[in-house]
């Protein structure tokens, strides 16, 4: 009784109903029966432009404008419009039908959520509000970093938006499809959680935007299903599937030795590729290269025989180093994500991958931990040359029957990796060795780089002697742990494919034009000034930089550099730094300005937007070896115009940097070990701070050398303490790319107030 009362009271207020009969969406759109999709998809483009209520501001433009989405909905879909044409209506089942669904009035339409609306029941939120709820800390800790494995779609609303209700079906629907496929749902309520709502630049609701490598889109569209999925696989990069027929077969797997990665193939018999299948290669992309198969299609005959695919099912096949017979295969007519998942788990890494970066090194040879069972890594020492060819695929040949799950095999080239290969070696001379071939069975103990290590003796030359000496060698490892008898310190792998970089950065580029372009025709001039005035001031910056600089430098030629200002520390750097930035730096030494209570204003908390101050935490006793190691870390980023580089003096500010990390309260995880009364024992020497001071965010660098491990008497010294320091410059390149975690606070302490004893 009090849903038809309420029902006759919208009738009144609002007007008359319709039903569904009373549209005919054929004469709403101006198409006839006869109409291809490709001319109604034309006509709907062109109709939601003239009638989107933004733009058009007559009385029933709204209306018309949900009549137009409603009408594209069902002719775009042939069993709706097949239904509608049959029986003049449609499918009571329909996201925006009438049916049992709901009712439309006036410029909304209502279903039975409607009656569970906070008119009712107050606080009580949507299914979605309750399980997908965000909120900031979560969205900058989680999401943000997991969106580079997988895209998200956030939903931005609240409690008394009317045109939520209008969405909600349809949202719902899609939920339920794409978070089965690996794509992360989330919600943010604005009554709830304004900060995050400002953050993602959402002034409106509803409002529905995508999130991918930490980058932020809008969708524009009319919110129907098909829309909203077209919209995430948009989101994805447009190179993630090869298409392999073939014509491109053998290019494509005898690449697995350029790319050092495994390659996957998809055989299917639907001509675009799954979303499933992409938002898996995205996930995999740094492990994994993967290629589709149209078995449709003529050009691919030959690869459904070489093969022998079954075509009534979809077939997935991995290959490794062997291109003429697959190492693993998975086949079934329902390919769920958690089955693709397990088997793309399972086939991560080639049988012997080379050691092309430290994060590859990371994974393959785990560090030991006391609650695993122990890991060794076999590493051979090889060239690239022709002539070490038939030693490599011994070696390869070896590693295939190896039966042992705790042993992993690996190689490097001598020539990319020197560094790694001159300590295993114990070359101390300065002047490049001739390549060696050796193996050598390790033990990592610890993330700074120790190891222990042994050599088979005899080098490697893949004679049957060889396998059997390095047979011998493993079957006493498992006896007898004891047999690694040497230890080293590991330097960081140089990582091989930073090359690549410059093309990874064209393709982000084309990613954000493509955007922009995008934003420029779908949203009104009211919502793109924002967007233009952030262009138009890069620009001004841009240029106004270039002239100042071209007259700066066309008057410094007959003139002596200004002398430095009083209080900066200069520390002489070189090119030859330990850091693998390619950044040229624009002077021959580093400016580090002590962080005082005079300097601290303009330092950092009235620092210009986009401008971070990198801190290095020191003492005097410290203060000479840390800033020495500190300048030639950091020397190579010396021409990046928006760092600025200090250091803190804990004998004087100790109580600033504990005020500082409590405000960061997950930035203090890392210390869970320490007791809150003992957090005053920390020893934060060594500690960097990359702090903007304007977003009021640090990113916190922890030294990776601490003494221990059994160091000496003589590294725990002064002569040992620069080991701090020893991965900064990895952990500025992560920086400078943005993907450190960042840790807000609500605002800066006040050094001043809070300076120790001096």
């Amino acid at each position: 009784l009090e849903v038809r009362v309420l029902v006759v009271c919208l009738h009144l207020l609002g007007g008359s109903m319709e039903t569904a009969n009373e549209v005919d969406p054929y004469k709403i759109l101006g198409v006839t029966k006869s109409a291809s999709q490709a001319e109604i998809k034309k006509v709907y483009k062109r109709l939601v432009r003239e009638w989107h209520p933004d733009k058009n501001k007559n009385e029933g433009a709204e209306d018309m404008f949900i009549k137009i989405t409603k009408s594209y909905e069902i002719l775009s879909n042939e069993e709706k419009r097949t239904n509608y044409d049959r029986y003049g209506q449609t499918d009571d089942t329909q996201p925006y039908g009438h049916g049992h669904y709901g009712h439309r009035h006036d410029h909304f339409y209502f279903d039975e959520s409607f009656f569970h609306f906070p008119f009712n029941n107050k606080g009580n939120r949507e299914f979605a509000d309750s399980k997908y709820a965000l909120h900031f800390n979560q969205y900058v800790n989680d999401v943000v970093p997991d969106s580079y494995k997988r895209p998200y779609l956030i939903k931005i609303t609240s409690d008394w938006c009317f045109s939520c209700i209008h969405i909600e079906p349809v949202w719902k629907e899609v939920v339920l499809e794409l978070e089965a496929l690996g794509v992360g749902i989330g919600v943010v309520d604005v009554g709830y959680e304004r900060r995050l709502a400002n953050h993602l630049g959402a002034h409106r609701t509803p409002s529905i935007l995508g999130v991918i490598n930490g980058k932020v889109t809008f969708f524009h569209y009319a919110v129907v299903k098909e829309h909203l999925r077209q919209f995430v696989e948009d989101l994805l990069p447009q190179r993630l599937v090869d298409k392999v027929t073939d014509r491109n077969d053998f290019q494509f797997l005898n690449s697995w030795h350029e790319q050092n990665k495994p390659h996957v193939l998809l055989f299917d018999q639907v001509p675009v590729v799954p979303l499933l299948y992409k938002l898996t290669a995205f996930a995999y992309k740094d492990y994994v290269q993967f290629g589709y198969v149209d078995q449709g299609l003529s050009e691919t005959a030959n690869l459904l025989k070489q093969f022998n695919i079954n075509t009534y099912a979809p077939t997935m096949l991995v290959f490794k180093e062997s291109t003429d017979k697959p190492a693993d295969i998975i086949q079934a007519k329902g390919m769920k994500k958690q089955i693709i998942d397990e088997f793309i788990t399972n086939n991560k890494f080639l049988l012997v991958p080379r050691l092309v970066n430290q994060k590859l090194f990371d994974e393959l040879c785990p560090v030991k931990q006391f609650h695993r069972r122990r890991k060794y890594c076999v590493l051979l020492i090889t060239g690239d040359e022709e002539s070490y060819t038939i030693g490599n695929q011994a070696f390869l040949t070896f590693a295939s029957t190896n039966t042992l799950e705790v042993v992993r095999f690996a190689y490097v080239y001598q020539r990319l990796q020197q560094s790694l290969c001159d300590i295993l070696l114990k070359t101390k001379d300065s002047t490049p060795p001739p390549p060696q071939v050796s193996v050598f069975i390790l033990e990592r103990r610890n993330p700074a780089g120790k190891v222990l290590y042994k050599e088979v003796a005899g080098g490697w030359n893949g004679t049957d002697e060889d396998k059997q000496r390095l047979l011998d060698e493993l079957e006493r490892l498992q006896k007898d742990p004891s047999i690694l008898n040497y230890d080293a310190m590991l330097p960081e792998l140089n990582n091989e494919f930073a090359s690549m970089f410059l093309i990874r950065w064209i393709y982000t580029a084309y990613d954000y034009i493509s955007e922009i372009l995008d934003d420029i025709l779908h949203n009104n001039w009211r919502e793109m000034m924002p967007l233009l005035s952030l262009i138009f001031s890069a620009l001004f910056i841009l240029f106004g930089t270039v002239v100042v600089q071209a007259f700066s430098d066309s008057s410094e030629d007959g003139k002596s550099k200004p002398k430095a200002k009083e209080g900066t520390k200069a520390a002489n750097g070189s090119p030859g730094s330990s850091s693998t930035s390619s950044r040229p730096p624009k002077k021959n030494f580093v400016e580090v300005t002590e962080l005082t209570d005079i300097t601290y204003t303009s330092n950092l908390v009235k620092l210009r937007p986009g401008h971070m101050n990198v801190v290095l935490v020191l003492t005097d006793a410290t203060k000479n070896v840390l800033l020495s190691k500190f300048a030639k870390e950091v020397y190579s980023f010396t021409g990046s115009l928006t760092l600025h580089f200090s250091f803190l003096n804990m004998d004087k500010h100790s109580a600033w940097m504990e005020t500082l990390l409590e405000f960061a309260q997950d930035a203090m995880q890392i210390d869970t070990e320490e007791d809150d009364c003992d957090r005053h024992k920390i020893d934060y020497t060594g500690y960097v701070l990359a702090l903007n001071g304007h977003k009021k965010y640090l990113c916190l660098f922890k030294p990776v050398y601490t003494g221990e491990e059994g160091g000496s008497s003589e590294e725990e010294g002064p002569g040992g303490i620069h080991h701090k320091l020893d991965r900064l410059g990895l952990w500025m390149e992560r920086l400078m790319e943005g993907t450190l975690p960042r840790y807000y606070i609500p605002g800066w302490p006040g050094l001043d107030k809070i300076t120790g004893p001096k």
